[in-house]
C-alpha cells in the first residue's frame, strides 16, 4: 500500500538527466562518484560496480579478495569503466579476521598487511565508493566471551542472544540476536559507527530471511534488517539485502533496504570453467516479472546479482546471451555490478558494459514488464516519464526468429518511432507493429519508442507513472479479470446414426506440463513415452533442489498433480507469492500416478500464480496443474442433431454487457448472424450450428475483465489518483459498480466535474471521464474519491500531441 503521501514518481536531477541522456538518444553518461550531485538521495538510482563474489567462486579461492586485487580492481574500474557510471567496490565474504574487544569484525592482517584502510582509501582516492559484506546474528565466540558493547555502558554481548538459544543465518554460523533487548541495536550501531569511521559506503547483508531459500519463519531475520537499516542511515550507507527475498515482505524490504535479491545466486560454481550459464540467467525472467512493480526510485531496486559478461573466456556465455543479459539487467533497472575480472575484460565486454544509452535505461529507473512470460519469445516494455516507451525483445527459443512489437500490447495505438539502442541507429517510423528481423537464439534487442502526433498512449494502473495520495491498495479482489469457458456440442444426425447428446461438461481445465503457460526454472528435463500412466504419457522433472514451475490462471482453484514415488521428496508450493504448504512427494514403496498432492478451492476468482520449487528427494516432477474455473455460461454443454435443427440458448452468468465474443477454432462468430443477445440469453443459430463438423465441437465464450487483469482501490474519501502526461486529450476508464459512488476530477489544478461511477452491476473497462482540446505542454490528471463504499481506477488514456 501507498499511505498518505503522493507516489509521483519524481526523479531526482542527476538521475531525470541520466533518463533524458538516454531518451533524447545524447550519449552522455549517468552522474559517476566523481560527478554525482551529492544532494541526490541514497538509492535514488539503480548503483553500478563490481562485486569480488563471482571471482572467488571462480577461483575457488574465498580468501583471492587481497588488498593486491581489490586495489587493482579499483584502478581498472578507474580507467575502464568509471565514466559510465560504475562507481562501487563491493568487497564479499571473508574480509575480516576476528572481532576486537567489543566484539566488532576487524579486517584480516593477512588479507591487507598494510590495513583495509588503505585499500579503502585508494578506492576512494580513485572517486569510488567501498563496500563491505555482512550477516545476521552474534557469532557464539563473542556471544560466549561476553564482550562489552563500545558506547553502550552496561550492555555486553552475552546478554543479546535469544534465549533459548536459536539459529540466526542459513549456514547456522551465529546466534538469533534478541533486539527487544535495547543493548541489540546498541551493538548493530557500533558496528555501523566504526564501519562508517572506516570509510564504507555499502553493505551487503546475506542470509536474510524470510528468503535464502528459508520462507516458513523458522528463521527470520527481519529484526535484524530494521537493526542495520536503523544503524546504516544516518552515515548514508546502501543496504543491499539478500538472497532469493521473500516477495510476501516486499513493502518491508523496500523500507529498510535500496535494494533485496530476488532469486539464488547467479554463479554456477563450477571454478576454473565459468562464472555463470545461460540457465542461470535464463531463470531471472520470471523472478523480473514478479517483481517488477515493487522497485523504483521512491522505494528501491530489485537485484538480479553479479552481471558476468565481460569476458566471453570467463563467463560461460556466448557473445548474443551476454547481451541479452545485460538487456535484462538495464530494463529490470537492476544493480548492475560485475563479476568478472575487470583487469582482464575483452573488447565486446567492454562495448557492453559502457553503451551509455543502455545504461541510461537502466539508470531511469522504470523496471518494465512482460506482455507475458507464457513464451520463449517475450516482448517487455516500459512507459517512461517523458512519454517515450522501452521495449526489449528477448528471444529464449532455440532457434533464430523474427520478432514483432505489437504496439497495441504495450498500450500504444498508432505510430512511433523507433530507436535501436544497441546500435544507437533510428530505424524509422512504424505503424502498429515493428519488426526486429533475425533475432537470435538467447539473443535480445532494445528499442525506444517515441509516439507521434495523434497516436494513443494508454497507461495500466500499476504503472510506476501513475502516483497514488492515500490508503491505495493494488487488486485486493476488487479486480475482475477476463476469462474464458468452453461450451462444449455433441453434433450429430439421428437419421444416419446415433442421437447425439450433451458432452460431459466440467470447470475443471487440465494444464499438461507441457503447456505453454508453464514457466520452468532450472534445469527441468521432459520424459516423454513413459507407459506409467501419466497424464499425455509425459512429465517435466529435476533434479536440483531450489529448481521451480509456476502457473498463472483464471479460476477459484488449482490442483498439483504429479507422480508419488521413493526418488521423490519435498515441495514447497507457493500461492501468489505466498508459501502455503510443502508437501511430501515420497512413497515408500511403488509408484502413484496423476496424484493430486495439494488443492485449494475457493480463492476468489481472478488470476493467481502457483508455483512449484524442489525442496529435497532426488527428483521433482510435474503431471499437470487442473484449474477450477468461474462459471461463466450454464448449461456448459448441449446437443444438436442435424435430424432436428434448433437454435440453441445459453444463459450468460457474468453481465450480458461483458461477452467480449465467441470463437471456434480460433475463428469469431459473427454477431447477430451466427448468434444473438437479448438479455443475458445467447442464441446460437441452427444455421450455423449446422456447420460445425459431427464429435464435439467447442466454442469459446469470452469475457472482458479490467486492463491488464488489474485495479487499485480505495475506501477513504479524500483519496486520489494522479497523472502527468504531454498530450492534447485524456481518457479515464475503469469499472462501474454497486459498491462505487462519486468522484471529483481535476485537470492542472481545476476542478472539472464530478462524475459518477455507480452501476447497478460490476461492468470493466467504461470511459468515467474524457477530456480534449488541451493545449500543449505538460497537465496533469487528477481523480479524488467523494463518495462510495470505494473508488476503484484502471487505466488512463492521452492523445500525443
Amino acid at each position: 500500500m501507498q499511505r498518505n503521501q503522493i507516489r509521483r514518481r519524481l526523479w531526482g536531477a542527476t538521475a531525470a538527466a541520466a533518463a533524458a541522456a538516454s531518451l533524447a538518444l545524447v550519449a552522455v553518461p549517468p552522474a559517476s562518484a566523481e560527478t554525482g550531485d551529492p544532494a541526490e538521495p541514497l538509492g535514488e538510482r539503480p548503483y553500478m560496480g563490481w562485486s569480488s563474489f563471482s571471482m572467488q567462486v571462480y577461483t575457488g579461492e574465498s580468501q583471492w579478495i587481497s588488498a593486491e586485487q581489490l586495489t587493482a580492481q579499483s584502478d581498472a574500474m578507474h580507467d575502464k569503466l568509471q565514466e559510465h557510471g560504475y562507481e562501487y567496490i563491493n568487497v564479499d565474504a571473508g574480509w575480516n579476521g576476528g572481532v576486537d574487544g567489543y566484539g566488532r569484525p576487524v579486517p584480516s592482517d593477512t588479507l591487507y598487511p598494510d590495513g583495509l584502510q588503505a585499500v579503502i582509501d585508494h578506492v576512494h582516492g580513485n572517486g569510488q565508493k567501498f563496500g563491505l559484506y555482512m550477516i545476521p546474528g552474534l557469532s557464539p565466540q563473542v556471544y560466549e566471551d561476553d564482550l562489552p558493547v563500545y558506547g553502550a555502558p552496561g550492555c555486553t554481548t552475552g546478554e543479546i542472544a535469544m534465549q533459548p538459544l536459536q539459529q540466526a543465518d542459513y549456514w547456522d554460523l551465529g546466534y538469533r540476536i534478541d533486539f527487544a533487548n535495547p543493548c541489540a541495536q546498541a551493538y548493530v550501531d557500533s558496528i555501523a559507527d566504526e564501519i562508517a569511521a572506516w570509510g564504507v559506503d555499502f553493505l551487503k547483508f546475506d542470509s536474510v530471511t524470510p528468503g535464502s531459500g528459508i520462507g516458513d519463519l523458522t528463521l527470520d531475520s527481519r529484526d535484524d534488517v530494521a537493526a542495520w537499516s536503523q544503524a546504516l542511515e544516518p552515515h548514508g550507507i546502501w543496504l543491499e539485502l539478500s538472497w532469493a527475498l521473500d516477495i510476501r515482505y516486499a513493502d518491508l524490504w523496500a523500507e529498510h533496504a535500496q535494494g533485496w535479491r530476488v532469486d539464488w545466486d547467479v554463479e554456477c560454481y563450477c571454478p576454473g570453467e565459468a562464472l555463470t550459464t545461460w540457465e542461470n540467467v535464463d531463470r531471472l525472467f520470471p523472478r523480473v516479472a514478479d517483481w517488477w512493480r515493487y522497485a523504483g526510485p521512491d522505494r528501491g531496486w530489485n537485484d538480479l546479482d553479479s552481471l558476468n559478461v565481460g569476458n566471453g573466456r570467463m563467463d560461460g556465455l556466448t557473445r548474443d546471451e551476454r547481451r541479452a543479459a545485460m538487456t535484462l539487467w538495464a530494463v529490470a533497472a537492476s544493480p548492475i555490478y560485475l563479476g568478472n575480472d575487470m583487469t582482464d575484460l575483452d573488447e565486446f565486454g567492454i562495448e557492453l558494459l559502457t553503451n551509455d544509452e543502455v545504461i541510461g535505461v537502466q539508470q531511469a529507473g522504470v523496471p518494465a514488464r512482460p506482455v507475458s512470460i507464457a513464451t520463449d519469445r517475450q516482448t517487455w516494455y516500459a512507459h517512461n516519464p517523458d512519454g517515450t516507451i522501452t521495449v526489449a525483445l528477448f528471444n529464449l527459443g532455440r532457434t533464430e526468429a523474427d520478432m514483432a512489437v505489437d504496439f497495441g500490447a504495450i498500450g500504444l495505438d498508432g505510430s512511433a518511432k523507433v530507436r535501436d539502442l544497441w546500435t544507437q541507429q533510428g530505424r524509422g517510423t512504424h505503424e502498429d507493429e515493428y519488426v526486429a528481423e533475425d533475432v537470435p537464439v538467447h539473443g535480445a534487442r532494445l528499442f525506444t519508442l517515441t509516439p507521434t502526433k495523434g497516436s494513443e498512449v494508454t497507461v495500466n494502473d500499476d504503472e510506476l507513472r501513475v502516483g497514488y495520495e492515500g490508503d491505495w491498495a493494488r487488486n485486493g479482489n476488487q479486480e475482475v479479470a477476463a476469462a474464458s469457458q468452453p461450451f462444449v456440442i455433441g453434433v450429430g444426425d439421428s437419421s444416419t446414426g446415433e442421437t447425439p447428446v450433451p458432452p460431459a461438461a466440467s470447470p475443471v481445465t487440465q494444464v499438461n506440463d507441457p503447456d505453454t503457460g508453464i514457466v520452468y526454472t532450472g534445469a527441468w528435463g521432459h520424459s516423454t513415452g513413459r507407459g506409467l500412466g501419466d497424464t499425455g504419457d509425459d512429465v517435466h522433472y529435476t533434479e536440483a533442489d531450489g529448481d521451480g514451475a509456476e502457473y498463472t490462471f483464471v479460476g477459484t482453484g488449482v490442483d498439483y498433480v504429479t507422480e508419488t514415488h521413493e526418488s521423490q521428496g519435498e515441495v514447497e508450493v507457493y500461492l501468489d507469492g505466498e508459501l502455503v504448504d510443502t508437501v511430501d512427494t515420497h512413497r515408500d514403496e511403488g509408484r502413484g500416478v496423476q496424484q493430486a498432492v495439494y488443492s485449494v478451492r475457493d480463492l476468489p476468482n481472478g488470476a493467481h500464480t502457483i508455483r512449484i520449487v524442489k525442496k529435497s528427494g532426488t527428483f521433482m516432477l510435474l503431471d499437470r496443474f487442473d484449474v477450477v474455473k468461474e462459471r461463466l455460461v450454464e448449461p456448459g454443454s448441449a446437443a444438436f442433431d442435424r435430424a432436428r435443427p434448433a437454435d440453441l440458448d445459453v444463459q450468460v452468468l457474468r453481465d450480458p454487457g461483458e461477452l467480449a465474443g465467441i470463437g471456434y477454432g480460433g475463428t469469431a462468430l459473427e454477431a447477430g448472424t451466427d448468434y444473438t443477445l437479448a438479455g443475458d440469453t445467447v442464441t446460437l443459430s441452427a444455421a450455423y450450428l449446422a456447420t460445425l463438423p459431427d464429435g464435439e465441437a467447442a466454442l469459446d465464450f469470452r469475457f472482458r475483465g479490467d486492463h491488464l487483469d488489474d485495479v487499485h482501490a480505495t475506501a477513504v474519501d479524500g483519496d486520489a489518483v494522479e497523472f502527468a502526461f504531454k498530450g492534447g486529450a485524456v481518457t479515464w476508464t475503469g469499472p462501474l459498480a454497486p459498491d462505487q459512488g462519486e468522484v471529483d476530477v481535476y485537470v492542472d489544478g481545476e476542478l472539472i466535474g464530478r462524475v459518477d461511477t455507480h452501476g447497478e452491476v460490476r461492468t470493466t473497462g467504461q470511459v468515467l471521464f474524457a477530456l480534449d482540446g488541451l493545449g500543449g505542454g505538460e497537465h496533469v490528471f487528477r481523480a479524488v474519491k467523494v463518495s462510495g463504499d470505494v473508488m476503484r481506477t484502471d487505466a488512463i488514456t492521452y492523445t500525443v500531441k
